[in-house]
């Protein structure tokens, strides 16, 4: 259980940008990695049993792309953080032992290469730096024109020997039982790669696999949750005398109404309480918004999506701190070197409003009921706790995370891409948005199948 402390002003100075390796498989990595792996993945998860249900789902497709007889973009849901480098463990060194027992067959070792968002190499140090490219990850920029970047994610669906795995909401999504924006990049490379591909290999369809993520908790959740909520509470300034006989959602507003409070002060906006919570959490945000664009002298278009502009004040945020048009910095004038590092300054009291907005755009949630299930309880005071740490100037690393018992995977029928093309070619728009619709409606199947089976183990649990 990590504890909060109340986050101090780094000294930040400008950097030259990091650079990383063109993406490879190495055999050595994945040597290397089945030795540290379980204990990297208890860092995020404990010692959770991880579950795959539809398992001949995920047979069935990787079946086909190691052989060579499809191709496959693994749309994974990512609601936690530590999703990729889970599924990354699970199909190197638990999908064969699986698939085995059910006599199935790979012709070469599962595994899957991961697109992720180039800052991650920036904040997740030396360890990404060597572990990502030498597994086959490939960075991408939200905002930046990346050729480079997305010929390697074309090369690598249609001529790479794995499926390539994309998370389509863009971004952790803080939430497990609902979607709050799914983006089309991930179906319009699809379409792109198998219209491509129809002219190569027209006998190799191109399909995206949903696959699903959940967290469950046992007694230990119980435990940790009371525990978070007491320190939540303790930051919010609450007598711990008498707080557990209050109901668990009477604490949960209690102590987001303080930190909404907190943060409509800060950025000067007038309390209306005749608006709701994710009204109000709304105005925060674009506050927030507004200040860090004001800081990276930007002036956004009216009606322009929230997470573009995060994204792109993030890419000036990044650049601020990396630069990258910068090899060394040790033959720039003094000047000119204070300069830079006091821009790198700036740039990080950006980045502290970035953090309130990705956070509090997925935030803007109803408060759970007070018969709600273990897991969103937790998940909503992992959140909460996350609401106040952003809002005292902390980031995704402060984050608390509670270990689950049990994680379980979850995939959903295929959605082939290539038996679609007559119509993406009559209608790009509206074949991209049934597929899209089709993708949010696999996802919430899953949602709803896996939670109706974790209800029904509660109630045979129950005594009659």
């Amino acid at each position: 259980m990590q504890m909060y402390k109340p986050y101090k002003t780094p000294v930040v100075k400008a950097s030259p940008d990091i650079k990383v390796p063109e993406p490879r498989i190495s055999k050595f990595v994945i040597f290397l990695l089945k030795l540290v792996a379980r204990l990297y993945l208890f860092i995020f998860f404990g010692i959770a049993k991880t579950v795959l249900l539809e398992q001949q789902l995920l047979f069935d497709i990787f079946t086909r792309v190691l052989s060579g007889k499809s191709r496959c973009i693994i749309a994974f849901r990512h609601p936690n953080g530590g999703e990729p480098q889970l599924l990354t463990w699970f199909f190197l060194y638990k999908l064969k032992r699986l698939a085995a027992r059910k006599r199935v067959r790979f012709e070469r070792r599962p595994h899957a290469v991961f697109v992720y968002s180039y800052e991650v190499v920036r904040y997740g140090g030396w360890v990404a730096r060597f572990v990502m490219p030498n597994l086959g990850a490939m960075p991408i920029s939200h905002t930046k024109i990346d050729s480079k970047g997305m010929a390697r994610i074309y090369n690598a669906i249609m001529d790479g020997p794995y499926p390539v795995a994309i998370a389509p909401e863009g971004k952790v999504s803080y939430t497990t039982d609902s979607i709050p924006v799914l983006e089309p990049g991930v179906v319009r490379i699809g379409f792109n790669s198998a219209q491509r591909l129809a002219e190569k290999k027209p006998e190799c369809p191109v399909e995206i696999l949903p696959l699903s993520i959940h967290y469950r908790f046992g007694s230990w959740g119980i435990f940790t949750l009371e525990k978070l909520m007491q320190r939540l509470e303790k930051a919010c300034g609450f007598s711990s005398k008498g707080r557990r006989k209050i109901s668990f959602v009477e604490r949960f507003n209690q102590c987001r109404e303080h930190i909404l409070l907190a943060n409509e002060v800060r950025f000067k906006i007038k309390t209306d309480t005749s608006l709701s919570f994710e009204k109000r959490l709304e105005q925060v945000v674009n506050a927030a918004m507004s200040s860090a664009e004001r800081i990276a002298g930007i002036t956004s278009k009216e009606g322009e999506d929230i997470l573009f502009r995060m994204h792109r004040v993030r890419q000036l945020y990044w650049d601020s701190i990396f630069l990258p048009s910068v090899d060394t910095l040790d033959n720039i004038a003094q000047i000119e070197r204070s300069t830079l590092d006091l821009q790198a300054g700036e740039a990080w009291y950006m980045g502290r409003y970035l953090e309130l907005v990705e956070l509090g755009w997925d935030f803007r949630v109803p408060l759970p009921a007070e018969n709600a299930l273990l897991h969103e309880k937790i998940e909503y005071a992992q959140n909460l706790w996350d609401f106040a740490n952003r809002t005292m100037g902390g980031a995704f690393q402060n984050r608390v995370s509670i270990f689950p018992r049990k994680v379980i995977i979850q995939a959903a029928p295929a959605i082939n891409l290539t038996e679609r093309l007559p119509d993406y070619k009559k209608d790009k728009k509206t074949a991209v948005d049934k597929a899209m619709s089709d993708l949010q409606k696999a996802f919430n199947d899953c949602i709803e199948d896996v939670n109706k089976k974790e209800k029904n183990k509660e109630k045979k649990k129950k005594p009659k």
